[in-house]
């Protein structure tokens, strides 16, 4: 059933690409340009970076540094103190691959990379400050709001989660205890040359994805649904379009600010694709993924109702 169903979705995208060639070619243009010109600049030297301190072991200096201020908040390892920065810091999707290079390695537990997993593939401050508030909605004021409204969930759920995963290592005194990298650390242009190409590999296939469900943003073009809805369907589907459009849609200020902060807190179904295909050869649960980040969005959707109301 699943197979039919996956197959019946691929006819209707290819019958549309071939019934309305101009609409495809403009969805994967539109596509594309964002990805360009806002999301390569901004999550590629990022993804460069991470790959190069996990590849030559320097993750090790900043963990050190980073691990004591953190478990302040959240019981976290070492290493998993790093998935943490990358996740908040640098972006999405370098929370998951993080994440999913280090547990490839063993460089933490299953345990702790299911939460992990779970909490730090976030948006970065940096597209949240400028591509979301600055350029869309022109909101530049509600920046620090925001980023509580949109971190803050997570990190209370992260607090929870590892806890529980602490407790469960605890008592499961035979299972999979976390192993630190052996080698030391080291740098050399080979490292470098494998973390600028798996770099670009990276956020290659992250233009795949956000060229493909900008399509299918497209699409919903379509179906005869009020405008409203579409653009919802259109934020759930690929956040990037989704808060494009908003920023040029008719809706009042609160209402795109609401909207924006679930797009962003939901990540997209791209994001959902994306994080399903950097951890497909790990341990990781993606349906425990999705049900955590439905229930993060909820939480940060009220949050930004609440407080858009407040300043109304």
């Amino acid at each position: 059933m699943k197979k039919k169903l996956i197959f019946l979705c691929l006819l209707i995208f290819i019958l549309y690409i071939l019934c309305f060639p101009k609409d495809a070619l403009d969805g994967a243009t539109f596509g594309l340009l964002l990805w360009y010109s806002r999301v390569l600049p901004t999550l590629l030297p990022f993804s460069i970076l991470c790959n190069i301190l996990i590849d030559s072991n320097y993750i090790t200096y900043i963990t050190r540094m980073a691990a004591p201020l953190l478990r302040l908040f959240l019981p976290v390892s070492e290493n998993g103190a790093f998935v943490v920065i990358s996740g908040f810091l640098f972006g999405f999707p370098m929370g998951s691959k993080s994440c999913a290079e280090l547990l490839k390695r063993k460089a933490i537990s299953k345990e702790e990379g299911e939460a992990l997993f779970a909490i730090t593939n976030n948006i970065s401050p940096v597209f949240i400050n400028s591509f979301v508030l600055r350029q869309q909605l022109h909101m530049p004021k509600m920046a620090l709001i925001s980023l509580l409204i949109l971190y803050l969930p997570p990190l209370i759920l992260g607090h929870i989660l590892l806890r529980r995963a602490a407790l469960t290592l605890s008592k499961n005194a035979g299972g999979d205890r976390q192993k630190k990298p052996a080698s030391g650390s080291q740098m050399n242009f080979k490292i470098i040359d494998a973390g600028i190409m798996n770099g670009f590999e990276t956020l290659t296939k992250l233009g795949g994805y956000i060229m493909l469900f900008s399509m299918l943003a497209f699409l919903l073009k379509k179906l005869p649904i009020p405008y409203p809805i579409y653009l919802c369907l259109t934020g759930a589907t690929e956040i990037t379009t989704g808060i494009s459009l908003l920023g040029n849609s008719p809706l009042g200020e609160t209402t795109r600010y609401i909207l924006a902060i679930s797009f962003t807190a939901f990540g997209g179904l791209s994001g959902l694709a994306q994080a399903s295909s950097i951890v497909r050869d790990t341990a990781l649960s993606v349906k425990s993924y999705l049900a955590q980040k439905l229930l993060l969005t909820a939480v940060s959707t009220l949050l930004a109702a609440a407080i858009a109301f407040l300043l109304a």
